[in-house]
């Protein structure tokens, strides 16, 4: 009888204990679902736009590309120099631009719904022509110009951006170039308030960096960026494919985004299938979409 009474208080107490373990096991994973929650939760996605980086159709008449825009479904546009007109438009986007084709491209972009956010990769050799690029950006209305500037107007740009309130952002073409790495956009922001950076996602990685680092160092400073991919990593002349085909880890690169609370615009620049490639630039935004409602 001793001895069942003594395996019955064993086992009283084997449950008991069991019972407080399995508690405290559920305490924990109540403990960790919270902080899992809050890092989910980090930031926003209200600031972001999509956009495309007109180089994407540099094989067509601005004109044209717009229409491929539209049909594309997006609204935003990051305008390049040098790009025909077309229509009944004459010569090409850019400073030479008369007041009256400015007048007729502004009524086609509003008849389309489409607006230029930003301009570039520009990098104008004097400072007359720097005036001339900060006039156009603000007869269009624009937030920021995509630029690699020379070291030597640094100064001069960030005194004009200040005056005109239109950010620059400076760009990173792959190696050699002078600002391939974050430590060098660093360098020119440092002690210029209107100057940051264009994150081009796919530069980086073709020049063996990873993305999400480089937004981390650039973290509070990154004001646009040029989304695309590649087919492998470190090369700096790695060929583009269709974002999230290649190599980048876009997720990871949203989501850091998202912590960032980044206002600004992404826009798509695919190089790569160019006579063909409204098809690849649907699917970019598709893919965009769906990512971005992932961490809202």
């Amino acid at each position: 009888m001793k001895f069942r009474n003594g395996l019955f208080a064993a086992i009283c107490s084997l449950a008991i204990l069991s019972c407080n373990n399995s508690s405290t096991n559920s305490t924990s994973e109540a403990d960790a679902a919270p902080q899992t929650d809050s890092l989910a939760s980090t930031g926003s996605t209200a600031g972001f736009k999509l956009g495309v980086q007109m180089w994407t159709f540099r094989m067509f008449p601005l004109t044209d590309a717009l229409n491929k825009v539209d049909s594309a479904g997006i609204k935003h546009i990051e305008a390049f120099w040098g790009q025909k007109l077309g229509g009944d438009l004459p010569g090409e986007f850019g400073i030479g631009m008369s007041a009256d084709t400015r007048s007729k491209l502004k009524q086609l972009l509003q008849s389309k719904g489409i607006n230029i956010v930003a301009m570039g990769v520009i990098s104008p050799k004097s400072q007359e022509d720097w005036v001339k690029a900060f006039d156009l950006a603000k007869d269009f209305g624009l937030s920021y110009i995509t630029c690699e500037p020379a070291k030597e107007h640094w100064d001069f740009i960030d005194s004009l951006g200040g005056v005109y309130n239109i950010k620059l952002a400076i760009h990173d073409h792959p190696k050699p170039n002078a600002y391939a790495t974050p430590d060098s956009v660093l360098a020119a922001i440092k002690g210029h308030k209107n100057i940051g950076a264009c994150a081009d996602i796919g530069h980086w990685a073709r020049n063996g960096l990873n993305p999400v680092e480089c937004l981390k160092q650039l973290e509070g400073h990154v004001y646009g960026g040029h989304l695309k991919d590649i087919v492998k990593f470190d090369d700096p002349k790695a060929a583009d494919t269709v974002v999230s085909k290649g190599v980048i880890d876009f997720p990871a690169v949203f989501a850091e985004l998202k912590r960032q609370n980044f206002s600004g615009m992404l826009s798509i620049e695919h190089e790569s299938n160019w006579y063909h490639n409204l098809p690849d630039v649907i699917f970019t935004k598709e893919y965009y979409d769906a990512e971005v409602a992932k961490l809202k």
